[in-house]
């Protein structure tokens, strides 16, 4: 099965913390926390039109403004997601700078902040000098933040939060492809069909919800001569594409271990393909991590184990470790594998 996400860490294991996330066969991408981000480079950072933020502890908010100056003068609209607070936060940034020419931009932030019964919206615009329009309230469907609440649904994935303890609301967010379409390529050609943006539409005809009698008209072409064939949704399923599970990509940063904290955190991974989890501190310091509101790597990988994740990243080390990330990752890797 060839994956729908790539998953990779912004930067290294001692860095700033972050992950960034392809939507492959797409030019979209998402991110979640704004640390440095300079090493993702223009190209990647201007994909990133969804963004998750844990908080806003300057290495999770410091990058905001690299992605700010790159999709400046773009015909963007950046949609920011995050715990209460976060429009002030947005809003503070963009005060920090002068806005007298730049009327003609085209760039629009939409910011929404999840509290614990409501959603709070506001929009940033370029040509008015980025004045926050009148902010806009609605009710939550879920009265708790002790579950997983959705922020973001997509035809293709959703991405769910829960809040942490980290002193302050710490988000921690999953992304969960609804399901997962494969091609069968071999069965394709066997039946006279090329491989080509026509699978796209039809991927999107399922994920939209098209019924199995839906019609539609694909362009197909050997060499200069198009045929124009009429299929049925139906039959393309049935015949060419297996539906399966869909991925799911965990992202935990910021939060004490406690049994509150890690029964939201198991729930929220539960059974992920890839869970990325901050560990600060060896499990020596655990006392110090606590203290701190921070999970040692041991914790990590218990909590890993307990979710029935496939696969666990830790990251956002302490610097106090510098030159012994190795330490981190295998007492993480002990505990994640029982040993």
């Amino acid at each position: 099965m060839n994956p729908s996400f790539s998953s990779y860490l912004v930067n290294d294991v001692f860095g700033d913390p972050g992950v960034y996330v392809e939507v492959r066969w797409s030019k979209r991408a998402l991110l979640f926390d704004l640390g440095r981000n300079d090493g993702l480079g223009p190209t990647r950072l201007l994909r990133a039109a969804d963004i998750f933020i844990s908080h806003t502890h300057m290495d999770h908010f410091i990058g905001f403004d690299a992605l700010l100056r790159i999709a400046l003068a773009r015909g963007k609209t950046l949609r920011f997601f995050g715990p209460p607070g976060l429009i002030d936060n947005v809003q503070g940034k963009l005060r920090g700078y002068t806005w007298n020419l730049v009327d003609g931009y085209p760039l629009t932030l939409e910011v929404m902040e999840f509290h614990r019964e409501t959603t709070k919206q506001t929009c940033f615009h370029a040509h008015n000098g980025f004045q926050a329009t009148s902010p806009t309230v609605s009710s939550r469907t879920r009265s708790s933040w002790d579950h997983p609440f959705i922020l973001l649904e997509d035809p293709m994935f959703v991405v769910k939060a829960v809040a942490l303890n980290h002193q302050i609301p710490s988000f921690a967010y999953a992304l969960e492809e609804r399901f997962h379409i494969n091609v069968n390529a071999q069965k394709l050609r066997a039946a006279g069909l090329r491989i080509g943006a026509w699978l796209s539409d039809v991927k999107q005809y399922i994920r939209q919800g098209k019924p199995d009698n839906f019609r539609f008209t694909v362009a197909l072409y050997d060499e200069h001569r198009r045929e124009d064939r009429e299929c049925v949704l139906g039959d393309i399923k049935e015949r060419f594409l297996t539906i399966s599970r869909g991925q799911k990509i965990a992202y935990v940063v910021d939060a004490r271990y406690d049994e509150t904290n890690e029964s939201k955190i198991v729930s929220l991974a539960h059974e992920a393909d890839m869970f990325y989890c901050e560990s600060p501190y060896l499990d020596a310091d655990a006392a110090k991590a606590y203290d701190r509101y921070h999970l040692t790597a041991r914790q990590a990988g218990l909590m890993a184990r307990k979710s029935h994740v496939r696969d666990l990243t830790v990251f956002h080390f302490s610097p106090r470790y510098t030159g012994r990330g190795e330490a981190l990752e295998r007492e993480a890797r002990e505990a994640f594998q029982g040993s």
